[in-house]
């Protein structure tokens, strides 16, 4: 039984004094109502009066008494005479004994027994004495007044038997508020664990900036015993903030309506160091939004700081040349036009020929090129100027001042690398083109850069070793391959069929007239409805990679109306841009399409390739030739006779066809020494087993005389333009048949 009844008491002083106070004011309220009743009844009476005198010492105890038990028990003795004094003033009607049941469900908001068990005993006492002494002002009924004690132990039954709801209620709000404490216990095991043991240093503030509580981790950082002195506080800590901006950090934690983080520098005072601290704070607040308390935790950053700070000179400086680098130029760029109120010229600088340094001499030497011409760049610009590596072998000069002063600057800078620079133990001669532009104004910064790497791909193109101003003649030059680009771009993205149409000019023979071959050139219809030729757009393509997809298209185009001719048409040829032939991915490409094109035999396929193609003579480049041979596909020498070296391409590529320049078709008939040539070229080309085709026709004598020359085949104007499917399947039928009927 012990452990089923609660054990009494276990309430906090604010709590018991709160339900002190309610219980005080019940019993007097309950004197009031009394007095109230009796002079609504009869008027004032010896038992109003007893009452009176009684429960008034005890509401004075319940008032001035020390400590818990004395008051409760003045309040129970109270409550005990208020409810006899009431079935006394009412004559004993059965209807005021319920005031007993009141009170003592009342009672047991002190969760103690000395008060309930008072009031208990209290009662009994009451229904039995005053019961004999006075029984038709305790009982109003015969029975009762005959035998007061045993009416006496019946009420005090039911009363007890009423207290026992209460005191289970009691005793389950005990068990609740155990299980409750051993939760609590819990979690403040578990968060005293997490905050003492773990690695971050931790902190609790009060208000005023206390230390409230430190984790031994934090105590550990800043060097603090592990016992705190009283009032400890922030101000007591051993670091003082680098910027005097910081000093009052803590005020702006405690007005913070959020979480707040936050990053501040401060100087230990036991090494005299200087340590970034990253700050995370939040407080703690009660339901109406209070302030509490401040959890802070923090973490030491001083070495990613640092970190931060060496990649940040490492931004703006160029690792290889100590130059600034592209990033730090652009920013000064920018600055420098905003707070320059005159021009600024920029210098854009290239190497000539580096990757023939580079892949002659190696990366190391390259590498030492770059720092040398860095040095001499520098050393040949005026103080103040802006000198930087954009990346590989580009150099930039900002400077301020109009045109004249940075063309001084840039033949300084011709002459200062006209002398050879001592490389790798000798001396080697360097060249650069350079690009001069001028802008006003920081939202000018980029479009001056760029008009002079326009310019200075001008002095590339011009021969290298010199210097050029950007015009407007090269800004126009830069729209019209934007244009291209853009317009390329779209009719990729397009029905390439109806965007990108594919045309034919035939290959004739001379000797009858009929068409043996074609060779496929691509079209471009715009936006605005105007068709391009390839002029056009195909050096936009060679600069953007474009080529590769465009390319791709005139190939599966070619094959497939190929495809439709097989009986019409000998073959196709098909022209391959160097950036083409460079694709790792060709040769694959090429097998797919003409896997896809189902051909009868590969041969009717023609790849024409330029001498250009074949100026990067690597192994590469060789394995792919012979990889295109080995499909079938036959290989063409286009613009034959144009390049230094065109005999002896004849020898290291294998070739089959030979098509003979323009250069040397035009005015054959009236150009004994072009005869003279051709003819070599066709004895040379019979006897390596090659064919040849001579380009660029466009009169009769021409013709004829290379008719007479026995050329195997002929392609140019004066037989026809490159014409539409449609249009070459027509003349395949009409030319064909004329032809057939002249052999």
């Amino acid at each position: 039984m012990r452990g089923w009844l609660p054990a009494g008491g276990g309430l906090r002083d604010e709590d018991w004094a709160r339900r002190h106070r309610l219980l005080t004011l019940l019993l007097a309220s309950s004197l009031l109502a009394l007095t109230a009743f009796g002079a609504l009844r009869h008027g004032p009476a010896a038992d109003w009066l007893l009452t009176v005198l009684l429960v008034l010492p005890c509401i004075v105890g319940a008032v001035l008494l020390p400590a818990r038990r004395l008051p409760s028990i003045a309040v129970a003795v109270g409550f005990t005479v208020a409810c006899a004094g009431f079935v006394a003033v009412s004559g004993g009607l059965t209807e005021a004994h319920f005031g007993f049941f009141i009170a003592v469900a009342a009672l047991a908001l002190y969760r103690d027994w000395a008060p309930f068990g008072v009031f208990l005993l209290g009662t009994t006492l009451h229904h039995a004495v005053f019961g004999t002494i006075v029984s038709d002002l305790t009982y109003d009924h015969h029975s009762a007044m005959a035998h007061p004690w045993l009416w006496a132990l019946l009420h005090g039954l039911a009363v007890l038997f009423a207290a026992a709801f209460q005191v289970v209620a009691w005793g389950l709000t005990e068990a609740e508020e155990r299980r409750a404490e051993d939760h609590l216990a819990e979690s403040r095991a578990q968060l005293s664990v997490a905050f003492d043991e773990t690695p971050v240093p931790m902190a609790m503030l009060a208000l005023d900036g206390r230390l409230l509580r430190t984790n031994s981790a934090y105590r550990s950082w800043l060097g603090l015993p592990a016992e705190l002195p009283p009032g400890f506080a922030v101000t007591d800590l051993p670091l003082t903030p680098v910027d005097p901006a910081d000093a009052d950090v803590f005020a702006s934690l405690a007005d913070a309506p959020d979480a707040v983080t936050f990053t501040t520098a401060y100087r230990r005072h036991d090494d005299g160091s200087v340590m970034h601290v990253e700050v995370h704070s939040n407080g703690l607040r009660d339901r109406s939004g209070a302030l509490q308390l401040i959890f802070v935790h923090c973490l030491d950053v001083t070495r990613q700081q640092e970190h931060e700070a060496a990649l940040r000179r490492q931004v703006r400086q160029d690792a290889l040349t100590g130059l600034l680098s592209r990033a730090a130029f652009e920013v000064d760029l920018v600055a420098r036009l905003g707070a320059d109120p005159g021009p600024v010229s920029v210098l854009y600088l290239d190497v000539d020929r580096f990757k023939t340094i580079n892949d002659g001499s190696g990366h190391a030497v390259g590498d030492e090129v770059l720092r040398a011409v860095a040095g001499r760049v520098a050393g040949a610009v005026p103080a103040g100027a802006l000198v930087a590596r954009l990346g590989g072998d580009e150099f930039v000069v900002a400077l301020p001042g109009p045109p004249e002063i940075a063309l001084g600057v840039g033949r300084a800078i011709l002459a200062a690398l006209a002398e050879p620079l001592p490389v790798a133990g000798a001396q080697l001669p360097v060249a650069v083109s350079i690009g001069l532009a001028t802008g006003h104004g920081p939202d000018q910064a980029e479009q001056t850069v760029l008009s002079a790497d326009t310019a200075m791909y001008a002095a590339k193109r011009a021969g290298g070793n010199r210097l050029e101003v950007f015009s407007d003649d090269m800004r126009v030059a830069v729209r019209q391959r934007i244009t291209a680009e853009s317009r390329l771009r779209q009719a990729l993205a397009g029905r390439r069929e109806a965007t990108l149409p594919v045309w034919f000019q035939p290959i004739v023979s001379p000797a009858t007239g009929r068409i043996v071959g074609a060779e496929a050139l691509v079209r471009m219809w715009t936006t605005e409805g105007e068709l391009l030729a390839p002029g056009h757009f195909i050096a936009a393509a060679e600069e953007t990679g474009l080529v590769v997809p465009l390319g791709e298209h005139v190939l599966a185009q070619a094959l497939r109306h190929l495809g439709r001719w097989r009986h019409e048409l000998g073959y196709v040829s098909v022209n391959v841009s160097p950036r083409q032939l460079a694709e790792p991915g060709f040769v694959p490409m090429l097998a797919r399409v003409l896997a896809a094109g189902a051909l009868d035999d590969p041969a009717r396929l023609v790849l024409e390739i330029t001498e250009t193609a074949l100026l990067a003579d690597s192994g590469d480049l060789q394995d792919r030739l012979h990889a295109i041979k080995a499909l079938g596909v036959r290989i063409a020498l286009d613009d034959f006779g144009t390049g230094y070296s065109s005999l002896t391409w004849l020898q290291s590529v294998p070739a089959d066809i030979v098509k003979l320049d323009r250069s040397f078709v035009a005015g054959l008939a009236h150009d004994p020494r072009k005869a003279s040539i051709i003819s070599a070229v066709l004895w040379l080309a019979r006897s390596l087993g090659l064919s040849v085709v001579a380009e660029g026709v466009e009169d009769i004598a021409d013709w004829d005389a290379l008719r007479t020359a026995d050329c195997p085949a002929i392609q140019g104007y004066y037989f026809s333009r490159p014409v539409t499917p449609g249009d070459f399947e027509a003349m395949l039928a009409e030319r064909g048949a004329a032809a057939l009927q002249t052999v």
